[in-house]
């Protein structure tokens, strides 16, 4: 989630299902090389990250908060 005082994205796109025409339009004005790879998920993440990364809720929290948001500025 990105907000307005954030820099600019460093470029890592994750697809939970290989969707050419998805990541097409997310890349589409992207002029510097990339690379693409695969990845396997692990059922748990290393302690050093558990406690810098938001949890599900805070991140479920924040998008539903920006829904909102969003709702309020369209009416």
């Amino acid at each position: 989630m990105k907000h307005a005082h954030d820099n600019a994205t460093i470029g890592l796109l994750l697809c939970k299902t290989k969707n050419r025409v998805v990541a097409e339009y997310a890349l589409r004005d992207k002029a510097q090389p990339l690379g693409v790879a695969e990845y396997k998920l692990v059922e748990s993440l290393p302690a050093e990250l558990e406690t810098s990364l938001p949890s599900i809720e805070r991140i479920e929290q924040e998008l539903a908060a920006a829904e909102s948001e969003r709702n309020v500025d369209t009416q």
